[in-house]
């Protein structure tokens, strides 16, 4: 059995390596929309949130099947159509691969910022409250816009 403390390490490590993750996603989605082919940024989302996952399934107590873990199961196999899309310059499966994965980040950091950041928690104590569900459809609403965006402006080149 891990001691809090090093459970609180290997916790701290997994959030970190998720910010990274979610940033970097960011910026790739968003770069989707402009002329230009994947970089070091790109290399680093896909890396980051590989790493989000395992670590995720690596660092934590199972307790049995839970929403996180399928979704954690799902996200590698989005990512691993993301990775073979890019090897095969399957632009648009990128895309929608790619911006998934990102989503799923973001989805995963409302569920634990309104668990874990006391404003947001005094919102929505119970994660099942009106407000979370908003946030996370108006961000599944941005995502897909700037998603079809990206694949009608047919911008981004791999």
């Amino acid at each position: 059995m891990m001691g809090a403390t090093h459970l609180s390490t290997l916790a701290l490590i997994h959030v970190i390596i998720s910010l990274i993750g979610i940033v970097t996603g960011l910026v790739v989605v968003f770069g989707f929309l402009k002329h230009g082919k994947p970089g070091v940024t790109n290399t680093t989302f896909l890396v980051f949130t590989i790493l989000t996952d395992i670590t995720g399934f690596v660092f934590f107590p199972f307790h049995g099947n839970t929403p996180g873990i399928d979704l954690g199961i799902i996200s590698l196999i989005v990512l691993a159509i993301a990775l073979l899309a890019l090897k095969r310059k399957m632009t648009r499966v990128y895309v929608i691969a790619a911006t998934l994965a990102e989503f799923f980040n973001v989805f995963v950091l409302i569920v634990q910022s309104f668990q874990k950041i006391p404003a947001l928690h005094a919102m929505a104590p119970t994660g099942k409250e009106p407000i979370v569900g908003i946030c996370q459809l108006v961000m599944l609403v941005g995502f897909i816009v700037v998603m079809i965006v990206a694949i009608r402006k047919k911008a981004y080149v791999l």
